[in-house]
């Protein structure tokens, strides 16, 4: 795979594609891709694994490339690991659980291959990652939708699959809302860093797999309570969203005005929200013209920072209305350097600093301001950035943040992320030749080359889908 970079220039594919010593392969078959090919670090800690997540924008480049037997062998080895039993310490994760990540052991003494799983027992903090299972259902949905090849999906062992991943998050319990309550460090924000509750992001892939699963389901004996519980939960979950995570001028003009303490059911305030626990920054970064999905909601607290993923998500899957998603490519036009800077993208904004960072993160000398997951700035996010604006009909935001990040990836060595407030430095302790960082330019390029390509990951909106109530325009001009 070659693709043009810059003003023009070719690059062979050692420099700007995945090429073939990326691969993982067990007996021969390519399964993934591992996370970073970094020769210069002497730590590899796990970056020579294959993340699930981490592996989507690859899985995508290949399918848009037309090689998609390797994403069907990860699909299938991935399936096979879900099958194990899974404990950390004494305890047994739930049955559908799938692994963080994998890699291939070698024996070359008995000249054995053997696979072998993370699913959070190895992990920093212990958390299982809630959005593998997802991701794995979104991938299944993009290679069907790609290839054509029904038959993968409708296999028994894809069937058992997704039902098993539906079951963890579709169980009854003590649950008042539709949304999934979450860990620390669930998902690609791995580390403490205060999103415990219903984060956005998952929340969003929550969403998205939903509906992607609605239409890979057999609506067999098995499959139909699924269908049914699933629509039943897609109605609650866009209404919820859509009305309680949505955050416009108006909306943030309302809370600031909230009554507390309202026992009735036609409280206003519903979740107690204190007004006084708006940040400063807030009024300031929110435009008249402009909006997005906060990063949590839960009982006396909401989450006022930026998460990139989730809204991008949430434009693709159309959790976010035709409104909102316009509100959302607002916002990033109006809040260019706060979100955008030097290179795209800020995974959250604003950064957490000083006794915040030290109660919030537990003083993560990872996670200090403007770096890593914290503020920093990640190019893999290109892809769903690109994705965003081609649905929207912005591409033009995609080509300029394009454009900015094609001034510095090829010479810095396709870095993990990039810290400092407009994301100008390198990130303290990024990875060089990170995979998904190269990954997403590709994905993001041929994207915009042809948008037809779209179609893999984004689902268009359901209009019998339940629409809020609660009157919140996406910006207060409308």
């Amino acid at each position: 795979m070659e693709l043009a970079v810059g003003g023009g220039m070719r690059r062979s594919a050692s420099h700007t594609s995945l090429s073939e010593s990326d691969d993982f392969e067990l007996r021969g078959q390519p399964l993934g891709t591992v996370a970073a090919v970094d020769h210069a670090s002497e730590e590899v800690l796990n970056y020579d694994q294959v993340f699930v997540r981490d592996f989507v924008p690859s899985a995508l480049a290949f399918l848009m490339n037309g090689e998609p037997d390797i994403v069907k062998n990860f699909l299938l080895k991935t399936l096979l690991l879900q099958g194990w039993e899974k404990k950390v310490d004494r305890f047994k994760l739930g049955e559908g659980a799938m692994p963080a990540s994998f890699k291939v052991m070698h024996d070359a003494k008995k000249g054995v291959e053997t696979l072998h799983a993370d699913f959070g027992e190895s992990a920093i903090g212990r958390v299982a990652p809630v959005d593998s299972g997802f991701w794995w259902i979104i991938l299944l949905r993009a290679y069907t939708k790609t290839t054509g090849d029904l038959t993968l999906a409708e296999t028994p062992e894809c069937q058992k699959g997704m039902r098993l991943i539906l079951s963890l998050c579709l169980s009854e319990g003590f649950d008042t809302f539709p949304t999934l309550l979450c860990a620390d460090g669930c998902c690609m924000i791995d580390r403490r860093m205060g999103v415990y509750g219903y984060p956005i992001e998952i929340q969003a892939l929550f969403f998205m797999a939903l509906r992607c699963a609605l239409q890979m389901l057999k609506h067999d004996n098995e499959g139909k309570e699924f269908v049914e519980k699933i629509a039943t939960r897609l109605h609650a979950l866009s209404y919820h969203m859509r009305s309680y995570f949505w955050l416009d001028f108006q909306q943030l003009n309302d809370i600031y005005r909230y009554k507390t303490e309202e026992y009735s059911h036609t409280a206003v305030n519903k979740f107690n929200v204190i007004p006084d626990s708006i940040p400063d920054w807030l009024f300031d970064f929110m435009p008249c013209q402009g909006g997005f999905f906060i990063g949590n909601v839960s009982p006396a607290r909401m989450d006022f920072r930026w998460f990139a993923l989730g809204n991008m998500i949430a434009i693709l899957s159309s959790l976010a209305t035709p409104e909102q998603s316009v509100a959302i490519m607002d916002l990033i036009e109006e809040r260019w350097e706060e979100l955008i800077g030097e290179m795209p993208l800020k995974i959250c904004y604003p950064a957490i600093e000083n006794h915040e960072w030290r109660i919030v993160t537990g003083c993560d000398p990872k996670n200090t301001r403007w770096s890593y997951h914290n503020g920093g700035s990640w190019p893999v996010l290109l892809w769903l950035l690109t994705a965003a604006c081609i649905k929207t009909g912005r591409p033009q935001i995609a080509r300029r943040a394009i454009d900015l990040a094609e001034r510095r990836l090829l010479k810095d060595g396709w870095p993990e992320y990039y810290d400092g407030k407009l994301g100008r430095y390198v990130g303290k302790q990024a990875r060089k030749f990170q995979t998904w960082s190269i990954a997403g330019y590709l994905v993001a390029k041929m994207m915009l080359e042809d948008p037809s390509h779209l179609g893999m990951i984004s689902l268009e909106e359901d209009r019998a889908m339940l629409k809020p109530v609660l009157k919140r325009s996406a910006s207060w001009t409308n």
